[in-house]
């Protein structure tokens, strides 16, 4: 992968410049593949393509895929979550943050996270960890809990000798 302008010494481009997949993921600090994934999911993102297929990212762009970012990595919603929000309400109420929120647009890979948990906890442990809701949906409580504990494991994974 190529260094970030930044690495490279390169002055910053203006807000107003078109910007490569290159440097919108280091921008963004998101894989390309994960970009070119989310072009494929939010109808809204289209950057212009050159020749031999060049990906070039308007202003606005980068400010949808920015607010993506949050939405996703952040205020924890699914991707179905963020399609609905920017089917409903629109692009300009999605940047604006102007959106109605719907419980189920969140968290819906908290049962996912739930049931790795059990199945790597020891065979003593309770099984159901996170309370069953209709929805799927999880208690801010719960998912602050799951939060704390992936944070732990983190910690402790990292404090494993690497292998290789």
């Amino acid at each position: 992968m190529a260094a970030s302008a930044s690495r490279r010494g390169i002055t910053a481009k203006s807000a107003s410049a078109f910007r490569t997949i290159s440097e919108v993921s280091d921008e963004l600090d998101v894989p390309q593949h994960v970009l070119r994934f989310w072009e494929t999911r939010f109808s809204h993102i289209k950057p212009l393509k050159r020749g031999g297929g060049r990906r070039y990212y308007r202003p606005e762009d980068l400010a949808l895929l920015r607010r993506i970012r949050e939405l996703l990595y952040t205020e924890g919603y699914t991707i179905k979550g963020v399609q609905r929000l920017l089917r409903q309400n629109g692009v300009k109420a999605v940047l604006g943050g102007d959106v109605e929120e719907r419980p189920e647009d969140r968290e819906d890979a908290g049962p996912a996270i739930a049931a790795s948990a059990a199945a790597a906890a020891p065979a003593t442990a309770p099984q159901a960890i996170v309370p069953a809701r209709p929805n799927g949906a999880l208690d801010a409580e719960t998912r602050e809990a799951l939060r704390a504990v992936l944070a732990e494991l983190t910690a402790l994974r990292d404090m494993l000798p690497r292998g290789g």
